[in-house]
């Protein structure tokens, strides 16, 4: 997608938390395009012309011309006891040239289910941020944030499973690697993070990337220390422990493994080339 110089508007953008009966039906279209992630709670929405159990991590892709009906009611008497009635969702309603020539490019479904990361529910947070921001507005970075919300949003589809819940779990494990990379974390640590067993855990994980766990959180930890090396004035011990290796002897040894010269000999490479 070339055209930066398109337009790309966010009419309102905002956070909802419900505790109370909630009811929306537009039956003659959005008038916009919508981006709703259900963060907190269930709800219901309508999809493909059926309402359907809406859950954390669920995002929503409406049109324009899209019918849009969204629930929020208590939980039926057998989920009452565990589960109180609640809802939070982030949502943005927005349009313009440059978001017809992004929505026009692919068939996305209504409705896909995402790992609740840090890194999508700040580009929500920071586009609600800047919408309410009084002092020194600028529409510009809210545009730049929604055009990159838009693409992510397109990687994420990317990894969406073909025909199964393992793709999916997969890239949830990958995800919780890449977020974590620069702390010591352990098998059961992931295991726990997606809710199975340690041996599922690394099962999945291999036979969708074709590496193991550890090995892959080693390629991110070394990718991480390189970016420090060269583009910060850490020390190379310090580069190790922010970026994850429990000792500066076993990082000296994987990065000279990896990059065939040491963590000093390639800062000195790098910034001489500078």
């Amino acid at each position: 997608m070339q055209t930066t110089n398109l337009s790309c508007q966010i009419f309102t953008a905002g956070f909802s938390f419900h505790r109370t009966p909630f009811h929306i039906n537009r039956t003659e279209g959005l008038g916009s395009y919508l981006l709703r992630l259900q963060t907190d709670g269930t709800s219901e929405a309508l999809i493909d012309g059926k309402m359907q159990r809406i859950e954390a991590g669920d995002l929503l892709l409406y049109g324009p011309n899209d019918t849009y009906e969204l629930k929020i009611f208590p939980p039926t008497p057998s989920e009452s006891l565990n589960q109180p009635m609640e809802s939070g969702d982030y949502h943005i309603f927005f349009g313009g040239e440059w978001i017809d020539q992004w929505w026009s490019q692919r068939k996305r479904p209504t409705k896909i289910s995402i790992p609740l990361s840090e890194g999508l529910l700040g580009l929500f947070r920071q586009i609600v941020i800047e919408q309410r921001r009084i002092s020194n507005p600028d529409p510009r970075i809210s545009d730049y944030y929604l055009r990159i919300l838009c693409l992510e949003t397109d990687r994420l589809l990317s990894e969406q499973p073909i025909s199964s819940g393992k793709s999916f779990l997969a890239h949830r494990i990958k995800q919780y690697i890449e977020e974590n990379a620069s702390s010591l974390f352990k098998l059961e640590d992931v295991a726990a993070y997606v809710d199975t067993s340690v041996s599922r855990c690394v099962h999945l994980f291999k036979e969708t990337f074709g590496i193991s766990i550890m090995q892959y959180a080693l390629e991110v930890r070394l990718d991480m220390a390189k970016e420090r090396i060269v583009f910060s004035p850490m020390p190379l011990e310090q580069v190790a422990e922010t970026s994850g290796f429990a000792n500066y002897t076993y990082f000296h040894r994987v990065f000279r493994s990896k990059f065939g010269m040491s963590p000093k000999e390639f800062r000195y490479t790098r910034q001489e080339k500078m």
